[in-house]
């Protein structure tokens, strides 16, 4: 479980200099294995997620399917904490990831230090795994 009490600024959206920001309430985000959703909480509610499924494959891996963050909580760094921890939690189970999310892909795009690339017949098999098996979250 991740809390962040103090707000930073998140690389998806700068901070601005002429708006005046609320304090940021208390985050944290729960992976939910059997659903498929590691998602952010702030004061008990969801604010975001990631859907995702685990790879059956060798390797494993963990593949991002959508990053949704609530439009009322938008702006305020969610979806870059969510997959930040998304790779994290993949490092910390010694399994890649695969970004099929957009939002996702560009993220790991901009940090390449905490988001190796897949290898290509990994993502392959992770888009036939996606239509074949769990085309509802496509």
């Amino acid at each position: 479980m991740i809390r962040n009490a103090v707000r930073r600024p998140s690389c998806d959206h700068p901070p601005s200099a002429t708006r005046s920001e609320p304090a940021m309430a208390e985050r944290d985000i729960r992976d939910n294995r059997p659903k498929g959703l590691l998602e952010a909480y702030e004061d008990g509610r969801v604010t975001g997620r990631i859907v995702y499924f685990t790879l059956d494959a060798d390797p494993a891996a963990l593949v991002a399917v959508h990053t949704v963050v609530e439009p009322e909580h938008e702006g305020k760094g969610i979806a870059s904490a969510l997959v930040r921890e998304f790779y994290a939690m993949a490092a910390r189970e010694g399994v890649p990831v695969v970004p099929l999310c957009p939002y996702a892909a560009k993220w790991a795009t901009k940090h390449p230090d905490e988001a190796p690339v897949a290898p290509a017949e990994l993502v392959q098999e992770a888009k036939a795994q996606l239509e074949a098996d769990h085309a509802e979250l496509w």
